[in-house]
């Protein structure tokens, strides 16, 4: 998922991209970053879309810094929140060699470690830790590789959604499938998108500084990867990753 992908999807956001906020029932996502908001400290939205997260962060902290590599899901964000003073909008490329340095108290990082590229992904996270002070909190989210394999071990044996009738890759795009999927890359709408493991993203974050308070499941109903979910299918239900963790 490139800058030319984003700012495509940018006026169309509301209706073509999966809205976390919205389907975590739970609202664990929501309370983890209370768990430390306070008027007093910096956060930074790393990845902020449109801004969906911003009537939770500008309430609770006193400086918010909403970064993202489309200029035209910034736009429509500051068009948006104009009740918010607190809000700063700045274009940034979490892939590029360099960023411009800046420190922050905390850090939420909602579905936006998704290229396929690994080295952009490295320098994602590089980047990521160093906005983020020591001792400062992070807030991640991730598509889960686990609860992605699990929807189509599910959808091939009981033929969800005529599962059975889906074509086959061949020629190169099997080989890229192939070369993607032991790298946790699998499609999302065609599109080749990174899943994480659990035990991959505690490596990650350690590997860059912080120390990872929990990891766990946010849920969500059948519908959201199936047009017709069996009436049968309950649980486990497909899930993203909720990561806490502190700089050290």
């Amino acid at each position: 998922m490139e800058k030319s992908y984003w700012e495509k999807m940018a006026p169309k956001y509301e209706t073509e991209i999966f809205d976390v906020l919205k389907n975590d029932a739970s609202g664990k996502i929501v309370k983890s970053i209370l768990s430390f908001a306070s008027k007093k400290k910096s956060i930074i939205d790393i990845g902020c879309a449109v801004g969906k997260w911003m009537p939770v962060l500008a309430p609770n902290f006193g400086k918010v810094q909403a970064i993202d590599i489309s200029a035209k899901n910034l736009k429509i964000a500051a068009q948006k929140y104009k009740q918010f003073d607190n809000i700063s909008y700045e274009r940034v490329d979490m892939s590029a060699s360099t960023v411009r340095k800046q420190k922050y108290d905390a850090a939420i990082c909602i579905n936006a470690i998704l290229t396929a590229h690994l080295k952009k992904r490295n320098l994602f996270f590089k980047h990521m830790a160093s906005f983020i002070k020591k001792g400062g909190d992070l807030v991640l989210v991730v598509p889960s590789l686990e609860s992605k394999l699990y929807s189509h071990i599910i959808a091939n044996k009981f033929n969800v959604d005529d599962a059975k009738n889906d074509k086959a890759p061949t020629g190169k795009r099997a080989i890229t499938q192939i070369r993607y999927i032991k790298d946790g890359v699998t499609d999302i709408d065609d599109v080749p998108t990174k899943h994480f493991l659990k035990e991959e993203l505690d490596l990650l974050l350690t590997l860059e500084g912080f120390k990872v308070l929990e990891i766990e499941k946010i849920k969500y109903n059948w519908n959201t990867e199936f047009h017709k979910p069996p009436t049968w299918l309950k649980n486990p239900k497909p899930w993203d990753w909720l990561v806490v963790a502190k700089k050290k």
